[in-house]
């Protein structure tokens, strides 16, 4: 029978085709959409995933990394006297303008480290030493910097430009993730980052912390908090605060999920008024199973069988096809696109449901089939 119900499906060529095109292009959207928007969350908590500090340390009453609210200065070594801490470094974080050569400006999101540890540091470096921030003067661009502050002819190791009106040289060029708002990241000491800056009261922006052997970020993050009254997070406690205050305040989530509901509707709608159509037409193919003994249930496996084949094909076709226009558009980071195995596996359920939801209006009409309807002028 499994064979039987096969050759139907694949010898009504156009119905299969309409089939295959409906079940594809809703998988590819889905997981095109579903990946444009987790590439926008990897964007927004950039500032959090390019540090890779175990402990965040921030003011009691922030929202996401980039809503800075600057400490005192001693907030370090409150920190550092915490029970269970192993180290803890200043971190400075804000947005600046950088004059060009030409006298353009640009705003880049300064981020200044710990001179004596460096930690916070990008892992990737295409050109030059990090190490070499300790000079003075000196700073690192990513890659995105240097392409917005005016290419590799004008941004190179040794090339110089001025933020706020202090003059900087390049000593590394560094890959960090893009961030949401698309702003260059320049890295310099945190001290030679305080000079740069107009004056303020507070310039602190985080703590980095991490603990000792034997006690795990949670609970010295907790133990932080309960102890100084800042708020303390881990890394990844950090991100998703980040990406839950991005979704409560923006309408990205909103957008995203109607674009992914619109393309399982049409999914839906597609496949289930496809697969009833190719019932209607082989009523007498069913009716003459039926009247050679073969119950409903056998025929509801058939119709299970031949709508899971095209959802499986549609499955990898589609994903075949998102993950092309992933490697095309977004190449270089231009857009952000970001494929999970959580989406995947999301999707796939997505799909099992459209499948099984359009197999079930062809299985109710099958369930009334008299298997006299193939006596039937």
């Amino acid at each position: 029978m499994n064979f039987v119900a096969l050759k139907m499906l694949f010898g009504d060529r156009a119905k299969y085709m309409m089939l295959l095109a409906g079940l594809t292009f809703s998988t590819m959207l889905i997981v095109q959409q579903g990946s444009i928007f987790w590439g926008l969350m990897t964007w927004s908590q950039s500032g959090i995933t390019n540090v890779n500090a175990p402990i965040w340390v921030t003011d009691p009453n922030i929202n996401q990394v980039e809503e800075i609210k600057p400490l005192a200065d001693t907030a370090v070594n409150v920190v550092r006297s915490v029970p269970g801490v192993e180290w803890a470094v200043p971190l400075y974080k804000g947005v600046q303008r950088a004059r060009l050569r030409d006298g353009n400006y640009e705003q880049i999101a300064l981020v200044g480290l710990d001179s004596s540890t460096l930690i916070g540091r990008p892992h990737t470096i295409i050109e030059g030493r990090v190490e070499d921030l300790r000079a003075p003067d000196t700073v690192a661009v990513d890659q995105t910097g240097v392409k917005r502050l005016g290419g590799a002819e004008k941004i190179h190791l040794g090339a110089t430009f001025e933020i706020n009106d202090h003059r900087v040289r390049i000593v590394a060029i560094v890959y960090a993730q893009k961030s949401f708002q698309n702003f260059p990241f320049v890295y310099t000491t945190y001290e030679r980052a305080l000079g740069l800056t107009p004056p303020e009261r507070r310039k602190l922006s985080y703590v980095l912390a991490s603990p000792q052997e034997g006690v795990s970020p949670e609970e010295l993050a907790q133990r932080i908090h309960a102890q100084t009254g800042f708020g303390a997070y881990t890394g990844e406690q950090f991100g998703w605060k980040t990406i839950w205050w991005m979704l409560e305040n923006t309408g990205i989530g909103v957008n995203f999920g109607t674009t992914v509901l619109l393309g399982f509707i049409v999914g839906m709608a597609i496949a289930g008024q496809t697969f009833y159509l190719f019932t209607i037409e082989n009523l007498r193919q069913f009716g003459a199973l039926k009247a050679i003994g073969a119950s409903t249930a056998m025929l509801a496996r058939m119709i299970l069988l031949q709508s899971f084949t095209v959802g499986v094909i549609g499955y990898g076709v589609g994903i075949g096809l998102a993950t092309v226009f992933g490697l095309t558009a977004g190449s270089g980071g231009a857009l952000p696109f970001k494929q999970t195995w959580p989406l995947l596996v999301g999707v796939g359920g997505a799909l099992f449901m459209i499948c099984s939801l359009s197999s079930a209006i062809s299985i109710r009409k099958l369930a009334k089939l008299e298997p006299a309807v193939v006596f039937r002028g």
